[in-house]
């Protein structure tokens, strides 16, 4: 979830003072900064939507929700995502979500297929705590359970999700042991057999990290899809890069025509192109993980 929060000031969110957190849930939520496992949470309104906040911890942004609107969705990344649910078969999903912050897709799906059952791992009980104190998670068919991400994923059953999504960030890195091909093949177990697998990561200059974590899921899923900002796929910037694998059928086409449209157009990048990406990079493993890239200290604003 890396996404800079220095814009909030761009955007006319509310400054921000230090205040003591209450498990007890709030009328309205009150903007301030929190102690939180992996660093320190602030919590600002988006004062031109209204009910709409930002989440970030250190700086990076984690999450944000628009409690009057769970169907807005503010990063480009987690538009993605929900491009890629909105073209999954109609219906209730059982989801599985490792890393959850404020729970952004998690509503989102609520929201748009009434009926889901999703999980929710997440490694910062505190974090969980202040988003559960101060924007609420009694959302419908949504469980947040605090714990590693390898640790849940060692917890669930075979063929028990139609999805499982992966956006796990500590410190501004991909949490640990999320995109090793040991990891892989414990989330497509856990996948039915049309269902689909959806992670974020982030990358810059030559992709290094991409290529890796492509060949690692070519490894596992005959079918593999990538969607990012044309200049971050071209190595020109540091940003996000989200990705879909699934043993059925992506909708490539449709999410091809989709992205390219949206305000801020992405490449649909698959098949043939997509494995000349990976190239002869080495799928990642527990024993041979590599660094996870984090973002140029000098990178402000959002991606």
């Amino acid at each position: 979830m890396i996404v800079r929060s220095l814009i909030a000031e761009a955007v006319g969110l509310f400054p921000i003072t230090s205040i003591s957190v209450s498990r007890t849930r709030k009328p309205e939520p009150v903007p301030g900064r929190y102690p939180v496992r992996f660093g320190t949470a602030e919590l600002v309104r988006d004062t031109g939507r209204g009910n709409a906040w930002l989440v970030s911890v250190d700086g990076v942004a984690q999450s944000y929700v628009d409690l009057d609107d769970p169907a807005h969705l503010e990063f480009d990344y987690v538009r993605r995502f929900a491009d890629v649910v909105d073209r999954l078969p109609p219906g209730p999903l059982d989801a599985l979500h490792v890393g959850g912050a404020a729970c952004t897709l998690p509503r989102y799906v609520a929201a748009t297929r009434p009926g889901s059952r999703q999980l929710v791992f997440d490694a910062d009980g505190e974090l969980v705590e202040l988003v559960r104190a101060q924007l609420g998670l009694r959302v419908p068919g949504l469980r947040v359970r605090v714990t590693d991400g390898r640790e849940g994923l060692a917890t669930r059953r075979e063929d028990s999700a139609d999805l499982v999504v992966v956006d796990a960030f500590e410190r501004a890195t991909l949490a640990g042991g999320l995109a090793t091909l040991e990891a892989t093949r414990a989330i497509a177990g856990i996948l039915r057999a049309p269902g689909t697998y959806l992670a974020n990561i982030t990358d810059g200059s030559g992709l290094p990290f991409a290529r890796r974590f492509l060949a690692t899921l070519f490894e596992v899923f005959p079918e593999v899809l990538l969607l990012a900002d044309p200049g971050v796929l071209r190595g020109r910037r540091f940003g996000n890069l989200v990705l879909a694998a699934s043993a059925a059928e992506l909708p490539t086409e449709e999410l091809t025509r989709r992205t390219a449209s949206a305000a801020f157009p992405a490449r649909c990048v698959y098949g043939a192109e997509l494995r000349k990406l990976a190239g002869r990079a080495a799928p990642i493993t527990d024993a041979d993980t590599p660094r996870p890239p984090k973002p140029p200290d000098d990178l402000l604003g959002l991606f």
